[in-house]
């Protein structure tokens, strides 16, 4: 099996590892425009080969689109043209996926395309944060599998075996909601305490003395990169739009009952959140 991956960051560069070592892919072909990431790719051992993206496409048998998702909704359809008649299977990695899967929609070679959402990564981007390991042990999500081939679902399944993740399916319209609430609405909340602290601290030195486990943990998403969220962010709008509202409801609860002094509206608010510990430990 030869895979092709399109972007050799993080999530493409830690497939690329774990896919080669664990004997799914015989031959990794990668599409890099940065020319250093390209290089760097190389150098570590990413790809064997560094391609135009019809060369890529014609020497793979699978395809990772594992670039932003603005383009890859706009790189999908060329990639379904140059597969079309063919057995090769397109994968995409983004983490939205409606908009993807609207891209594919009407395709000839629609069903040559499986909208799969891996869900792992790290605040760190380009191909130095590639690690293997990244995804064992994860859950990849698959959306509106019934619109892809049978046989293409089932390449995609060994590939996400090869992986150690646990795969599990869902509309592309339930996605993008219930990832608004469990990924995106903690990045936003990361990147605007970033900015308070920022905002309000600035001597740079007393945020590295003072910062504690709970800081950096709670701000470590405020490190991502901005090519990666900005077309998140806005492409799933409505969905954020709605979970930064609850967000902000809540928020306006705490400082209520602070202002107040209300120290049982507080101890409510905190315990009320605890129950968060049945569900993540």
């Amino acid at each position: 099996m030869n895979v092709g991956i399109v972007g050799l960051g993080l999530i493409g560069g830690s497939m690329a590892l774990d896919l080669r070592k664990r004997g799914f892919a015989d031959r990794v072909y990668g599409v890099e425009n940065v020319e250093l990431n390209a290089e760097a790719a190389v150098r570590l051992g990413l790809a064997d080969e560094i391609c135009g993206l019809e060369a890529c496409v014609d020497a793979s048998d699978v395809i990772v689109l594992a670039i932003p998702v603005g383009d890859a909704a706009a790189l999908l359809p060329r990639v379904l043209d140059l597969v079309d008649g063919t057995s090769k299977v397109v994968l995409d990695v983004c983490s939205i996926k409606e908009v993807m899967c609207l891209a594919a929609t009407g395709h000839p070679a629609r069903g040559r395309y499986v909208a799969t959402h891996p869900m792992a990564g790290t605040e760190y981007s380009g191909p130095w944060a590639a690690m293997p390991g990244l995804f064992d042990g994860r859950a990849c999500i698959f959306c509106d599998a019934a619109d892809s081939d049978a046989d293409a679902v089932d390449v995609a399944g060994r590939l996400y075996d090869a992986l150690n993740m646990r795969v599990s399916s869902i509309s592309s319209v339930a996605h993008d909601m219930h990832v608004a609430y469990v990924s995106h609405i903690s990045h936003v909340t990361s990147f605007a305490l970033a900015l308070t602290v920022l905002d309000k601290e600035k001597d740079e030195k007393h945020i590295f003395d003072l910062a504690s486990g709970g800081f950096s943990s709670t701000v470590r998403l405020a490190k991502s990169s901005a090519d990666m969220w900005v077309p998140i962010l806005s492409r799933n709008r409505e969905n954020v739009l709605q979970v930064i509202d609850t967000y902000i409801d809540k928020m306006r609860e705490f400082r209520d009952a602070i202002d107040a002094g209300d120290e049982a509206g507080i101890r409510e608010l905190i315990e009320d959140a605890n129950r968060i510990k049945r569900i993540i430990r």
